[in-house]
């Protein structure tokens, strides 16, 4: 007889009598569910053991209070879900009807001005129509031509550019003055971040997001408004003049500067106008506009190095929402001025989706982020409340591009180059750039650095998605980095042992990967990378034997159309703390055609990668052949150095020629990855028709029938190829690991490269006490004789890590050995039951 859920905390169930747990008994549980919600037979005999209190307490007592309290737990979670589900669902709905209503009123008025213009357009010259109609309409595009009044730099002339701008932003935001296609990629639904569109044939790029966000109006608008702080493209912006209207509100006079994101293009700048007001229905708006001559409004003068980018009527839009949060409209619209950059990077310019992921999104983004953030713990597994790492991230980027940009009002300057123009040397001696640098080391000599070096570069790729390659980075460092001088980096900021602990979420070519945080899409990734041995000269003394870099990584969903891929990097010193010196390196991956790609991420590198095929040694599939045109792209590489004044020279020789040799590390990677070369190589054979991978496949599917008596797939007298076909798309994760003292993976299936996010090649990185936690690793280690002498075992459901450091939990697991040809055991087998994402 089992007992309810609900009265799970109170009885035990004691020869068919419910009795009833003291107090103290429920408290000492509920700690051990805390520390293991899924405790095995063996671990529950200890748990009675090392608890007195529970001594009088069956096994099977245990047993099933955790069982009801697992019930409970599960409960609990799914009414919250449901609950925030229906809150979202209401809201996307009443999105979703406010756009329709919007889409019916720009039907309507699109059907009216038709026939108004075929009426007058009847024995009437075109010529002599009277031009001072609002609009007119061309090929079925709305354009609204205003026509503006005289303006001046009063407070009355900025109120009716102010009162203008908004007009002109609610037109866009819930009305007909700009037509909108859904964004790329984009599924609405109750876990998507929004409701994203992007424009159809209008001036310049524009984007517009709905969404739901569980904050206050006034929260909302001050988060949106500090744009430093979310805009990682953000360089500044300077509030010059504050000015309060009679309604309430506040204009505002503003000048914004923008990164460029590439070495080969300028950065922008806008001279604008911001509007804040309070609508008469209590929604609260947040409009600007860029201020031009033609307005008579006040003005700004060039600047030099930049480039006067345009922002047409944007802003947002923010409505209280029935039970708390808020529902906010964007709208971002940029002129950016694509002739004043190479036609090579006109598409970045010129391309709407860009906008919508850089600006639109991000913004969406980062109020799910800190909402997510005010409902959760103010502190991390490492001891960081959210904002601290956030903050972390944001200084790592900022860093990233002041060096990639090297302004000269932050003390860059250009050193001389060796005849070649490739890769561009910056020298800053800045006393601000230099704060926090001159450390010493852990035996007393002083690290005297009084200047900061930079090498940077850009380089144009082909047929190489941005995702596949950045993860290849992450994951590769020892392809392309060089030990010593790591360890050089590393000398600026070390001052002795580094205390750092952690979780280890994956051991990729000697380095260790430490989770530290991740967004709520998983789309950014902050992580501490520890590296060992980087020290290897005896003459190096002074240098680290071991080094902590703290990594950023985004960019990683090869179907986010738009995005740009990101690692950027700097070495840490032993304290880790929040304004600890930083001096930011690495590489920006932007994709030039924004075409989607037929292939996932992980299919790129897919089970021909695990096993040698032919006899040159090559892998790859024709499968992922350019589908429809080259995918282009330009990577974008930047490294500093500190350095003494009289060991710049001797520094700028060394960075250039490291610089030199990352860019040819990378152009043999991207052309080890391309889709194009693979698919060239003569003699070739696809992936699943390697006799090796059948070989597998068959050896995997008869040991499970061996020692478990069942099928593995469920399949007629089909040959090789079809089992290895079914075994690669089976829905649950199958993974084989080698039977070494240190196991590690050498195949998955699709399922298990998505379990564990990664490719087969970074796969043979991954070992298996790696995906476990400790209790994963104690039951594993038990269970280990029992697989070698029976055969196979069945694991209890739990929870391990993918790749990227993401709990994942998963039903139920069963072990097997995989028996070859001459019945001897060729490795280990795991196959995970409904896997799922926590």
């Amino acid at each position: 007889m089992a007992m309810s859920c609900k009265d799970g905390n109170k009885h035990a169930l004691d020869n068919g009598k419910y009795v009833r747990y003291t107090p103290e008994q429920v408290e000492a549980l509920e700690r051990l569910y805390h520390d293991c919600p899924k405790p095995s037979s063996i671990r529950r005999q200890q748990l009675i053991r090392e608890c007195p209190i529970l001594s009088n307490i069956e096994p099977k007592q245990i047993k099933v209070w955790f069982q009801n309290r697992r019930c409970r737990e599960k409960q609990r979670k799914e009414a919250s879900r449901l609950q925030a589900v229906n809150r979202k669902l209401s809201a996307m709905n009443k999105l979703l009807m406010e756009e329709n209503d919007r889409l019916q009123k720009q039907v309507s008025h699109l059907v009216y001005e038709n026939g108004y213009f075929r009426q007058h357009s009847q024995g009437t010259t075109l010529a002599t129509k009277d031009t001072s109609c609002e609009s007119v309409v061309t090929s079925g595009q709305h354009h609204l031509t205003p026509q503006h009044p005289p303006r001046d730099a009063s407070p009355a002339g900025l109120l009716s550019i102010a009162e203008e701008t908004l007009a002109e932003f609610l037109s866009k935001a819930t009305g007909t003055a700009v037509e909108w296609v859904q964004m790329p990629g984009m599924k609405p639904g109750p876990d998507s971040i929004g409701i994203v569109a992007i424009s159809h044939g209008c001036t310049g790029v524009a984007a517009r997001a709905c969404g739901l966000v569980g904050l206050e109006p006034t929260r909302v608008a001050e988060i949106l408004k500090d744009l430093p702080s979310w805009l990682r493209d953000c360089r500044a912006v300077d509030v010059l003049n504050v000015l309060p209207t009679a309604n309430g509100g506040t204009i505002e006079l503003l000048y914004m500067q923008l990164y460029a994101p590439t070495t080969l293009a300028p950065a922008c700048d806008f001279w604008l106008l911001r509007y804040t007001s309070v609508l008469e229905d209590g929604s609260l708006v947040v409009c600007a506009r860029s201020l031009k001559n033609t307005q008579n409004g006040p003005t700004m003068p060039p600047v030099q190095h930049f480039v006067r980018a345009e922002m047409l009527p944007s802003g947002y839009l923010i409505r209280p929402c029935e039970g708390g949060g808020s529902i906010i409209h964007i709208v971002d619209h940029m002129d950016l001025e694509p002739c004043s950059v190479p036609e090579v990077l006109r598409p970045l310019y010129e391309s709407s989706a860009v906008l919508a992921q850089k600006m639109t999104m991000a913004a969406l983004r980062q109020l799910r982020q800190i909402a997510h953030e005010v409902s959760q713990s103010n502190v991390t597994g490492w001891g960081r409340r959210p904002a601290a790492l956030r903050a972390l991230s944001q200084r790592l980027s900022r860093g990233f591009n002041d060096a990639l940009n090297g302004f000269t009002d932050e003390g860059w300057s250009m050193m001389g180059n060796d005849g070649m123009d490739d890769v561009t040397i910056l020298i800053n001696s800045s006393p601000d750039k230099l704060m926090g640098l001159n450390l010493s080391f852990g035996n007393g000599f002083p690290a005297v650095s009084n200047s900061v070096l930079c090498a940077k570069a850009s380089m144009l790729l082909q047929n190489v998605p941005p995702a596949i390659l950045l993860r290849f980075l992450r994951e590769h460092r020892s392809e392309w980095a060089d030990n010593n001088i790591d360890a050089y980096s590393a000398a600026a900021v070390k001052v002795g042992p580094c205390s750092l602990a952690g979780s280890r979420v994956g051991s990729f070519g000697g380095q260790v990967i430490l989770p530290l945080a991740h967004t709520l899409e998983h789309e950014e990734f902050l992580e501490v990378i520890k590296l060992e041995g980087v020290g290897h000269s005896p003459e190096d003394a002074m240098m680290p034997r071991e080094m902590f870099l703290l990594q950023l990584c985004s960019g990683m969903d090869e179907n986010a159309v738009g995005s740009c891929a990101e690692l950027i990097f700097a070495p840490i010193d032993a304290s880790f703390a929040d304004d600890a010196p930083l001096l930011p390196s690495g590489f920006r991956i932007i994709p030039l055609d924004y075409g989607k790609e037929a292939s996932s991420p992980n299919r790129t590198l897919d089970l021909a990668s695990a096993l040698e095929i032919g006899p040159t040694g090559n892998k790859g599939s024709s499968e992922y052949s350019a589908s429809g045109g080259c995918v282009r792209s330009v990577m974008t590489i930047a490294f500093e150095f500190a350095c003494e004044t009289h060991m710049q020279e001797h520094v700028a020789s060394m960075a250039r020629q490291y610089v030199r040799s990352i860019i040819s590390s990378v152009q043999r990677v991207a052309l080890a990855l391309s889709p194009s070369n693979l698919s060239s190589q003569a003699g070739l054979r696809s992936p699943l028709g390697t006799p090796e991978a059948q070989t597998l496949a068959r050896w995997i599917c008869n040991s499970y029938r061996c020692y478990l008596g069942v099928e593995l797939l469920k399949l007629g007298n089909e040959g090789s190829e079809s089992i290895l076909k079914s075994l690669w798309h089976h829905s649950d994760a199958i993974m084989c690991c080698s039977l070494k003292a240190l196991p590690v993976f050498t195949f998955a299936n699709q399922a298990g490269l998505d379990m564990l996010e990664t490719t087969l090649v970074a796969l043979q990185d991954i070992t298996l006490e790696k995906i476990f936690d400790d209790h994963g690793r104690k039951t594993l280690c038990s269970e280990f004789p029992q697989i070698m002498q029976q055969g196979f075992t069945c694991l209890q459901g739990g929870i391990c890590l993918s790749s990227m450091g993401r709990p994942v939990s998963y039903e139920r697991a069963v072990a097997w050995k995989v028996l070859n040809e001459e019945e001897t055991a060729h490795c280990m087998c795991f196959l995970f039951v409904n896997w799922s994402f926590v």
